[in-house]
This record gives C-alpha cells, structure tokens and sequence, in this order.
C-alpha cells in the first residue's frame, strides 16, 4: 500500500483515539465527571434534559467510556419511560457516531490489508448476507462490550442503516434493566459506586477492536 497524506492522516487520528481512551479512563476520575455531568444537566435543563443526556452519550461512547452510568442516571433522573426513550436514543446515536468513526478512519485500510486473507473474505461474505442478525446477535450477547461492537464491526461491510437498527433493537433490554435499576436508586452518587475497576476490565476489552485496526494500519506499511 502506498503511503498517502490520507493515510497518515487516518492513521494519526487512531493513535490519537487510542491514547485519548487511555488517559480518560487511567488519569481521569472519570466517575466524578460523570457524576457531575449527571447533576449539570439536572440542575441546568430541565425538561430539556433527556436531550442534553441524549448528546453525552456521544463524545462517551467514541472514547469507549461505558455508558451504564448513564444509562443508570437517566433512570434516576427521569424515571422509566422518559428515561428509558433518553438512554436508548442516546446510547444508539452514541454507537453510530463511533462506528462512523471506526469506519472513517480504519477501514478502508484495514480492508486493503486484509482482503486477500481467506477468513477475512469469508467474514465479509456473512456479514454481506445477514449484516442486520450478526449485528442483533452481537448486540444482545451480555459478554461482549459495548463499545467493542461499534469499532469492531466499523470494518466490516455491514450497511450503516442495518447497523443502527440492529444496534437499536438489541441494546433495548440491557437499557430498559438499566433505568430501572436507576429509577430504584435513592442517590446519585450510587450510579458509580464500583464503577472504577469495572471500567478498567471494559477498556481493556473495547480497545481490543481498535488495537487490531491500528495493528493492521501499521503493518501495512
């Protein structure tokens, strides 16, 4: 492959996503940020919190910060159906802004790396006839991150409208258990209780994609 401004361009941008995940989640209280995220935007929106809610979704979920808390937030906040339309809005807004994102910078030199390997061209041929119920699947098996499905299927031929629907539909059920979880809540502040380790373990796994993408870029030159 030949190297191009573009291409060092892309290939910036991924180590730029890969060590802004880094130190968000390693030097950052991420949690107290979260946490007062959640009281800015009760504090300073009123009804027009769901929305604001909506868009932090977004700049969370391209960084693979999880978004339980969130999730767990607006339930606290805006009860059950309010909360559960906010976070299921959000949460698919926020993983097709990553996917984009993965898409963007990562694929088509990921794809140029990889096509003459036969597991590869098989993967893109399953997913080229049943992208919508790879996706769906993906999204309601509990052990796979959040985030490493956005990036992960970023380089993948799945159709953005097949992607968002599925994304849609299958995060439904872990959302909806999440804002209720949230609307049992009697503080705030017990939406991150724990939160710290359990957010390092997820790191490690949603950047698992993206080190796999970087890896393919650099090899190829």
């Amino acid at each position: 492959m030949s190297f191009t401004c573009a291409s060092a361009l892309n290939i910036t941008l991924l180590l730029l996503l890969v060590a802004a995940i880094f130190v968000a989640c390693f030097t950052l209280p991420v949690d107290k940020i979260l946490k007062d995220l959640l009281e800015w935007i009760d504090r300073n929106f009123g009804p027009w919190g769901p929305l604001a809610l909506i868009v932090a979704y977004i700049p969370l979920t391209v960084l693979a910060v999880p978004a339980s808390v969130l999730t767990l937030g607006g339930g606290y906040l805006f009860g059950l159906p309010i909360g559960f339309i906010a976070d299921s809005v959000g949460a698919t807004v926020g993983s097709v802004a990553a996917f984009l994102l993965g898409r963007t910078i990562g694929r088509s030199l990921v794809v140029s790396r990889l096509k003459d390997y036969r597991q590869f061209r098989l993967v893109t041929i399953a997913i080229q006839r049943s992208g919508f119920k790879i996706a769906l699947l993906l999204r309601l098996a509990p052990f796979v991150p959040f985030s490493m499905i956005n990036y992960l299927l970023s380089v993948t031929p799945v159709p953005l409208g097949e992607y968002t629907l599925a994304s849609w539909l299958g995060m439904m059920p872990i959302t909806l258990a999440l804002v209720y979880v949230g609307t049992t809540l009697k503080d705030l502040s017990d939406v991150t209780r724990g939160w710290g380790e359990f957010s390092k373990t997820h790191l490690v796994k949603s950047c698992y994609p993206l080190f796999l993408i970087l890896m393919s870029v650099l090899r190829a030159f």
